[in-house]
C-alpha cells in the first residue's frame, strides 16, 4: 500500500518555502514603501502630483516586460496597481470622484485604476463630478465617455461645455462591462428587472431569451437598481459584481450582456496636465465656422499633418441651433511640434476651439 507520509512531508515542504518567500515579499514591499515616502516628500516640496499618469505607465509597462510567468500579465499589473494605490496613501491621501451610488460602473473602473486605499467618494451626477475637480473639491474624477456597443456618453461630452478650461483629461481608462443578473429570490421568481436603459440596450437579446415577460423597469443607475431589487420581492438589477457583494444582493447569471467585447472607456480628470509618456493621445472639442466646407478643411489639416483621428463624436452646440461641437480624440501629445501645428490651423477655421488634454493611450483593458 502507497504511503502517504512522503506526500505529505513534500506538501510541508513547500508551504514552508511559501512562508519564506512571503516574509521576503512583506520585506521587500515595504521596503519600497520607506522610497515611496521619501518621493512623497519632494513631490510635496516641489509641489509635484502624487499621481503621475505617465510615471504610472512606465511602472507598469517595465513591470510587465520583466515578467517571465507562470503568472499572467494581469495579475502582475492588478498585484502593482495595488502596491501603487498603497503608496497614494503614504503620500498624500486621495480624493477619487466617480458617479455613484457606490457598485456603479464608474465605481469599478475607478478601483481598477486606483486600486482601493484611496478614499472614493461617490456623487450624484456627471456633471458634479467636473465640478468638484474643477473647484479642487476632489483630486480626480472618474467619468464614461463611450462604450463600444452604446457609442458616446452624452452626459460627459455636455459636461466639457462648462468645464473646458477649469480642468485637463488626465489619463484614460477602459473597462470590460459585465452584467450579471442580481436577485435575492430563485430565477423563477423574478417578475421585475431594474437597471439603466443603456445597460437593457446591451443585455436585450439575453433578455428576450430569458426573460420575455418580466417587467423591464428603468433605474437612475445601475446601483440604486440594486438597491431596489433588493427590497422589492420578486425583483432583480442588471448590475456588476461590485454592486451584488456591496449591498448583499446575490448574482443569478454571469455575464448577461450581448457583446462579451463590451467595454467602456472612462477619462480621468484633474486640475493638472498630464506630462508626455512617449505614447499619448489629446483630446479637444471644436465648432467650425458656419461656412460651406469647414470641417473638410479642418480634418484635412490633421491629414496633412499625419495626425491619426481615433475618435470623433458630436453634439449639439448649446449656442446656436443645428450647430455642432465635435469631440476629437488624435494620436499624438499637444506639446509636440506637429500637434502644435495642426491645433493652430484649424483654431482658425473654428468659432471655439478647446484643449481638454493630453495623457497616456490605454493600451489594456481591467
Amino acid at each position: 500500500m502507497l504511503s502517504l507520509e512522503p506526500m505529505a512531508d513534500a506538501l510541508e515542504e513547500l508551504r514552508a518555502g511559501i512562508d519564506v518567500l512571503d516574509e521576503r515579499l512583506v520585506e521587500l514591499l515595504n521596503e519600497r514603501a520607506k522610497v515611496v515616502v521619501q518621493i512623497g516628500q519632494v513631490k510635496q516640496e516641489q509641489n509635484t502630483p502624487i499621481y503621475a499618469p505617465h510615471r504610472e505607465a512606465a511602472v507598469l509597462a517595465r513591470v510587465l516586460r520583466l515578467n517571465r510567468g507562470p503568472l499572467p500579465d494581469r495579475t502582475i499589473e492588478g498585484v502593482f496597481r495595488e502596491i501603487m494605490s498603497g503608496s497614494f496613501t503614504l503620500e498624500k491621501p486621495l480624493a477619487i470622484g466617480y458617479l455613484g451610488p457606490a457598485g456603479s460602473f464608474s465605481h469599478v473602473a475607478a478601483k481598477a485604476q486606483f486600486g482601493s486605499s484611496v478614499d472614493f467618494q461617490d456623487l450624484h451626477d456627471i456633471a458634479t463630478v467636473f465640478a468638484q475637480v474643477a473647484h479642487g473639491e476632489i483630486d480626480y474624477g472618474v467619468v464614461p465617455i463611450e462604450n463600444s456597443t452604446g457609442g458616446g456618453i452624452t452626459d460627459s461630452l455636455d459636461a466639457f461645455f462648462a468645464a473646458a478650461g477649469d480642468l485637463h483629461i488626465y489619463a484614460e481608462v477602459q473597462v470590460f462591462i459585465r452584467h450579471h443578473l442580481l436577485a435575492n429570490c430563485a430565477p423563477r421568481d423574478v417578475k421585475r428587472i431594474y437597471s439603466k436603459p443603456q445597460i437593457f440596450t446591451q443585455c436585450r437579446k439575453w433578455l428576450q431569451a430569458h426573460y420575455p415577460n418580466a417587467e423591464i423597469v428603468n433605474s437612475s443607475s445601475s446601483s440604486r437598481a440594486v438597491l431596489t431589487a433588493k427590497e422589492e420581492s420578486g425583483a432583480a438589477a442588471i448590475a456588476s459584481s461590485l454592486a451584488g457583494s456591496l449591498y448583499g444582493v446575490n448574482p443569478l447569471y454571469l455575464d448577461i450582456e450581448d457583446n462579451p467585447n463590451n467595454i467602456t472607456r472612462f477619462l480621468i480628470l484633474a486640475k493638472q496636465q498630464a506630462k508626455p509618456s512617449g505614447d499619448d493621445k489629446t483630446s479637444m472639442m471644436f465648432t467650425t465656422k458656419h461656412e460651406p466646407g469647414a470641417l473638410v478643411r479642418v480634418l484635412k489639416i490633421f491629414d496633412e499633418t499625419g495626425i491619426n483621428l481615433t475618435h470623433i463624436d458630436k453634439r449639439p452646440s448649446q449656442r446656436e441651433n443645428w450647430t455642432y461641437t465635435f469631440f476629437v480624440d488624435a494620436e499624438g501629445h499637444q506639446d509636440e511640434p506637429h500637434m502644435k501645428e495642426a491645433m493652430s490651423c484649424v483654431r482658425a477655421h473654428c468659432q471655439e476651439f478647446a484643449l481638454l488634454g493630453s495623457y497616456p493611450r490605454s493600451r489594456r483593458i481591467l
